[in-house]
C-alpha cells in the first residue's frame, strides 16, 4: 500500500466531530517525519468519503484546505454543533 493510501486509510477513520493533526496522519501512516506531505496529498484530495478537513495543524489552526479555509471551519463547527 502506498504512503497516500495509508494517509487516506487514516483520515477516512477520524470520527465526525473530531480532528487529528498533519503529523498525527502522518505517524499512524507510517512516516512520523512526512507531516508535509500529509498536506500535500490531503491538498489533492476530493473524494468526499475522505474527511480531510478533519485534518489541523499540530498548533491547533486550520491549515489549508481545497475549498478554502474558511469552509473548512465551517464544516468542522457544524460537525461539532459549534456555531
Amino acid at each position: 500500500m502506498s504512503f497516500t493510501q495509508k494517509v487516506y486509510e487514516v483520515v477516512r477513520k477520524i470520527s465526525k466531530g473530531k480532528t487529528m493533526s498533519y503529523k498525527e496522519v502522518a505517524i499512524l501512516a507510517g512516516n512520523p517525519k512526512a507531516y508535509r506531505a500529509v498536506g500535500n496529498i490531503l491538498n489533492k484530495n476530493y473524494d468526499p468519503s475522505i474527511p480531510c478537513h478533519r485534518v489541523i495543524r499540530a498548533d491547533g489552526k486550520m491549515g489549508g484546505y481545497n475549498r478554502g479555509e474558511d469552509r473548512k471551519k465551517e464544516i468542522l463547527e457544524m460537525e461539532s454543533g459549534v456555531k
